[in-house]
Parts: structure tokens; C-alpha cells; sequence
């Protein structure tokens, strides 16, 4: 199982964020390439809003290509595929529309269990990345300020006590500013489940920084459109880091 692999796991785990609608079949064979030889622990596969009919063969091209699990990061319930290992079953505890706390889960939660997912519980928090993501405006959601420590922990704490499996710390896509090391820490201290952390990460000096506050899984996505080779780097700065651990 996806979960227990994260959950058991002393090291920091790598995931790669793909949006379908950003890639074709070249650039996903490439990326799948690449990822293999950075040792990507996970793909990420979803959006906030997505115009193509890209989804499904997305997943199937990477399934047929490359070994590492796929993991839905779905921005709806329309982002389903049983070809995939395991899904973010996501709530966006730190919002308060009930559409994406509660209603979209109740319309995919009979959709997965017919699929044979692993679903995985994650409370979902958006923190200010510095500009307004596409997760914000559709979901009509404030994001935690980034100096706004308290509200983050108690936010994840909560998420916790109401069974969440995993946090997931989250600046937005393409986002200025990736959550903050002092956050990430807090939180991290204050909960028992995995951690995961998003959005903003342009570098591996970043990368590294997020890794050794505490995160269980660090994600990359947009940054590695426009430099793939940045993948590369990433991964050393995150095996660095899981070897200091060891």
C-alpha cells in the first residue's frame, strides 16, 4: 500500500506534480525518463481546472512506462482513474466552502470504491504563496497567511483529530514563495501523521531547507517545465538530506 509506504518511512519521499493539460506524450516519456533517474518516489497527477481530455491517458502513458506509483491530486471529482495506484482522498480543511470540504467527496467516494483505489484521507491546507493560485480563486478559499503559524498548526491539528491520514501543506501552483521553514516545523511537531509540502520550489537549496524542517514528501511540479534538469538536483538535495537522517 501507498500509505504505509509513506507513513513507515524514516526519509524523505519525492513527488513529481504532473497537470495533463501541460504535457503530451513526448514530454511525458521524457519526464518519466528523467524522474526514473532522479529516483522519484511518486507522481502526482491532477489540476485545479483542466480543459483537456488529457487525464486518464496520462496516467496510462506513465503506467506503461515507468514503475514509480501514480498518486491522483485531484482538483474535482471528474479527476477518477482506476488506472492509478492511489488517490488524495482531499479535504480543504482550511477553507470553509462545504463543496470542497465535504460535497465533492461524497459524489467520488462510491466512484473510487468501485474503482478499487487506495483512497488516502489528507487534509489539505492552502498557505499563501505570494499570489493568488488557481486552488484559491476556484474553491473561493483565503489562504493561511505564512505568518500565520498558529492558525496552520491548529488547522492540521484538527484535520488529524478528525481521522485525516496525512497534511498536506500547500503555497499554491506557481506560486512566489514556498511555505515556510518555521511553518512547516510547527506543524510538523504538532502532529503524528505524514507530512506532505508544495508549490514554490525553484530550487534545490529550497528543496533542502523543506526537508530538513520536516516534510514526508516534497513536492515539484511548474518549475520543472521550464528547467527538467532542475529535477536532478532536487533529488540530491533531498537524498542528502535523508542520508544526514540515516
Amino acid at each position: 500500500m501507498i500509505y504505509k509506504k509513506i507513513k513507515t518511512s524514516k526519509q524523505a519521499r519525492l513527488a513529481v506534480l504532473i497537470d495533463p493539460d501541460k504535457h503530451n506524450a513526448e514530454s511525458l516519456l521524457r519526464l518519466t525518463e528523467i524522474s526514473a533517474n532522479c529516483k522519484v518516489d511518486f507522481f502526482f497527477i491532477g489540476g485545479s481546472l483542466l480543459m483537456e481530455r488529457n487525464f486518464e491517458n496520462t496516467i496510462k502513458i506513465i503506467k506503461a512506462h515507468s514503475g514509480i506509483p501514480v498518486i491522483i491530486f485531484p482538483g474535482s471529482n471528474y479527476q477518477l482513474s482506476g488506472k492509478a495506484d492511489a488517490i488524495l482522498f482531499l479535504s480543504l480543511i482550511s477553507g470553509r466552502n462545504p463543496e470542497y470540504l465535504i460535497g465533492q467527496q461524497v459524489v467520488a467516494a462510491p466512484m473510487i470504491k468501485k474503482m478499487g483505489l487506495e483512497a488516502i484521507s489528507t487534509g489539505y491546507i492552502l498557505v499563501d504563496g505570494g499570489r493568488i493560485s488557481s486552488t484559491s480563486y476556484i474553491t473561493q478559499t483565503i489562504p493561511v497567511p505564512n505568518t500565520k503559524i498558529d492558525i496552520a498548526v491548529a488547522t492540521a491539528q484538527a484535520g488529524e483529530m478528525l481521522g485525516m491520514k496525512m497534511i498536506y501543506l500547500e503555497a499554491g501552483s506557481g506560486a512566489k514563495n514556498t511555505v515556510s521553514a518555521e511553518m512547516i516545523a510547527a506543524v510538523k511537531q504538532k502532529i503524528t501523521i505524514p507530512l506532505i509540502v508544495g508549490g514554490g520550489i525553484r530550487s534545490a537549496e529550497q528543496a533542502e531547507e523543506i526537508c530538513k524542517a520536516g516534510a514526508d514528501v516534497i513536492v515539484v511540479g511548474n518549475a520543472l517545465e521550464e528547467t527538467p534538469g532542475l529535477l536532478m538536483e532536487i533529488s540530491l538535495a533531498v537524498h542528502g538530506v535523508n542520508k544526514a537522517r540515516a
